[in-house]
């Protein structure tokens, strides 16, 4: 048996532009922006000859019967092995954040299961191949579009070009080292249903690109975080927790917003000042799952 283990940060996107027109999944994309985090999905691949292809994916120890992307993944990196048709993959990942609630842990758990099996299978892509890899399954499965990219690299990224890693292009804000994510989440909202939806395409594109082309003249932190509260008032998918949230914050003159997609809520200050937006998230968001998170600045990775 072998066994490789990788990393990828998770991400929050604050706005974006759908570009899906293509009929290249690695084109397929989004422009728009966001923040990855030190919090990720790790995920440990093992793989042993068997008398026939199999699989099984466990997320946070339990085995998953709907890891549709993750499944995807496999099949990808397993049919460019030389012992395809005779294998037996394992996988398991652990993910730091709520999963489905707007923290690009799809993307995250895609991204570090094709590295990991980049290793495990030597298949003998480059990093950024095992990246475009991800990135066609998450396209193909309708669970993101520009996650991939932005998880790759790291940062608070300003995505200017849409596509996948090595296609897709990335600007980065330029952001204080002791800057920290402080988040709060009451649960899900179904990305692949939302992308979907004419009335929310028609809402994201009218409007993501615009903020996008203005951020990119601009890359400043304060105009990422305005743009993503305007972008998700403009969407008009704020629920009713999330507003009890950010109008304690805008009392406290904290600019936050809501993750794309996810009924959450982020914000982006200096470690001094997180235990000041800690206590309002506590206080305005009974039943939440509250966390902070450093910034990721390397993307990801393959851990030895």
């Amino acid at each position: 048996m072998k066994i490789a283990r990788a990393f990828s940060p998770c991400h929050i996107t604050g706005f974006f532009q759908i570009f899906d027109q293509s009929a290249d999944p690695l084109r397929v994309g989004s422009k728009g922006a966001g923040v990855s985090l030190s919090r990720g999905v790790k995920t440990t691949a093992k793989v042993e000859e068997a008398l026939k292809d199999s699989s099984e994916v466990k997320i946070n120890g339990v085995v998953s019967s709907s890891a549709e992307v993750s499944q995807r993944v496999i099949k990808a990196a397993v049919t460019r092995s030389e012992k395809h048709g005779r294998l037996r993959v394992a996988v398991e990942h652990y993910a730091e954040t709520p999963i489905g609630a707007g923290f690009g842990a799809s993307g995250a758990a895609a991204l570090s299961l094709a590295l990991a099996l980049n290793e495990v299978l030597d298949l003998g892509m480059s990093r950024i191949e095992a990246a475009q890899l991800a990135h066609v399954a998450e396209v193909e499965c309708k669970t993101g579009l520009g996650t991939v990219l932005a998880e790759t690299f790291g940062g608070v990224e300003i995505r200017v070009k849409p596509g996948a890693p090595g296609i897709g292009e990335i600007k980065q804000i330029p952001i204080a080292k002791n800057t920290v994510v402080v988040c709060v989440s009451f649960g899900p909202l179904s990305t692949k249903r939302l992308l979907s939806d004419e009335e929310t395409r028609k809402r994201v594109n009218t409007f993501g690109g615009e903020l996008a082309e203005k951020l990119a003249e601009h890359p400043e932190l304060d105009s990422f975080l305005e743009s993503s509260r305007q972008f998700a008032e403009h969407l008009g998918l704020i629920s009713s927790k999330v507003k009890r949230v950010l109008a304690a914050t805008d009392q406290t003159h904290h600019i936050c917003s809501m993750p794309m997609f996810g009924e959450s809520v982020f914000g982006l200050t200096d470690r001094d000042s997180a235990e000041e937006l800690l206590r309002i998230f506590r206080k305005n968001g009974p039943g939440g799952q509250i966390f902070t998170s450093d910034i990721d600045f390397k993307g990801a990775r393959v851990l030895t």
